[in-house]
């Protein structure tokens, strides 16, 4: 059988077409060498131009066994391999598309509504794997091999990229990309989407104009940080906001942001900067308020020292699949950081700095949705008191306004 009389996917899934589309690379990375070209210097139009215009006479060269159909996918495949991130190029160029998995060279599955499916998709072998990961890695500054096989990034767009190799990664390099939109959602989107409603969203705004110190709180993918972009937007343009992030994803919409991000250790195991070391940095640089992109460690200390000394509307996110959940991660993540006080102590600096609770989950079907509402009253014999404003309810899908009933 030809390639020609190959079904669309087939054709390019098959070992036929990536073997020669290993050669074709080959022959126009050659060809690039010896004319010395810097597609840097060039337009988008003329590197496509120029692939184009090289396969097509490779192919006629060749003699191949391919019509004008496929040869275009030969081009635009040679042009993503060249500039691009290779056979994930249209699935970072697809805004439908959320999250892009690759479990080794064969494996490829995409997140869209929030529900994962495989794709059409293939390398040629985990070198193709890890060439696409060096690609994506060089303009940031970073490396993964051996000697370091997993690495955290993000693209210049705010996408969150992690990449963990072999020997680690047992089945092959494995890649993670975690889209971020283009256009930040909007309060009407939420609506919209059914992820909230008009009542819950003017209370939060109104209490972060108000300046209240609060976390959300959520799973994995549940829409954390999407929705601690939302809250910024409400933050009143006359205030200077820090934000603390390992990788850098919030894109607050506000005048006065000062970013900071952690810094890995390098080769040696030096120069690391940690979140903790930020935060306490920032409480230096006169902020208004402080944002931290997600505690996680030690620096939940220090997020509460700034809620209990005059950052009002500080905002953070943790990881946790409620809210009573959230008060005990808090808990466990002070004694981790070294806290030596008492519990009660430790419950009152948590009441005193932590004001409002707001939780957001995905459900099976991959709709996210507000979940709850809750504001931290005090403390009784001990215990965080909390008092639930706003609950989800499963039957209606919409979430409640329990204001009334606690009043």
């Amino acid at each position: 059988m030809t390639l020609g009389a190959a079904s669309a996917q087939d054709f390019r899934l098959s070992d036929q077409y990536q073997d020669l589309k290993a050669k074709l690379h080959r022959y126009l990375i050659q060809l690039i060498e010896e004319r010395d070209i810097d597609f840097d210097a060039w337009t988008s139009e003329r590197v496509e131009r120029f692939v184009t215009d090289q396969v097509r006479r490779y192919v006629v060269e060749q003699r191949l066994p391919v019509n004008a159909r496929e040869t275009e996918w030969l081009a635009r495949d040679a042009r993503d391999e060249l500039v691009g991130f290779g056979p994930l190029q249209e699935l970072v160029d697809d805004d439908s598309v959320n999250d892009i998995v690759v479990n080794g060279p064969e494996r490829v599955f995409v997140e869209r509504e929030g529900l994962l499916s495989s794709v059409p998709i293939r390398f040629a072998n985990d070198q193709h794997v890890l060439r696409v990961i060096q690609r994506i890695l060089a303009p940031l500054g970073r490396r993964v091999d051996e000697s370091t096989p997993m690495v955290d990034a993000r693209l210049p767009d705010g996408s969150r990229v992690n990449a963990i190799i072999p020997p680690i990664a047992l089945d092959g390099p494995c890649l993670s990309i975690r889209k971020f939109r283009k256009q930040a959602l909007t309060a009407d989107d939420l609506i919209n989407l059914g992820s909230a409603t008009r009542e819950v969203l003017d209370f939060l705004a109104d209490r972060v104009a108000q300046r209240t110190n609060l976390i959300v709180l959520g799973g994995t993918g549940s829409g954390k940080t999407t929705f601690l972009n939302l809250l910024s937007q409400w933050i009143p343009e006359g205030e200077r906001v820090v934000t603390v992030e390992d990788a850098a994803e919030l894109r607050l919409e506000h005048p006065h942001v000062v970013r900071l991000e952690t810094r890995p250790p390098n080769l040696e195991g030096g120069r690391a900067v940690s979140a903790r070391d930020l935060v306490r940095n920032a409480l230096r640089m006169r902020p208004d308020r402080i944002i931290v992109g997600e505690v996680r460690g030690d620096e939940v200390l220090d997020m509460l020292q700034a809620m209990n000394t005059g950052h009002d509307g500080s905002m953070t996110t943790i990881h946790a699949n409620g809210i009573d959940d959230a008060i005990h991660r808090l808990e466990m993540l002070a004694g981790f950081a070294g806290y030596s006080g008492s519990e009660v102590t430790l419950r009152g600096q948590i009441v005193s700095g932590v004001e409002l609770l707001v939780h957001v989950s995905r459900l099976p079907h991959g709709a996210r949705r507000l979940m709850a509402v809750a504001e931290v009253e005090g403390l009784t014999d001990g215990e965080i008191r909390l008092r639930y404003l706003f609950n989800y309810d499963a039957a209606s899908d919409r979430i409640v306004d329990l204001r009334g009933e606690a009043a």
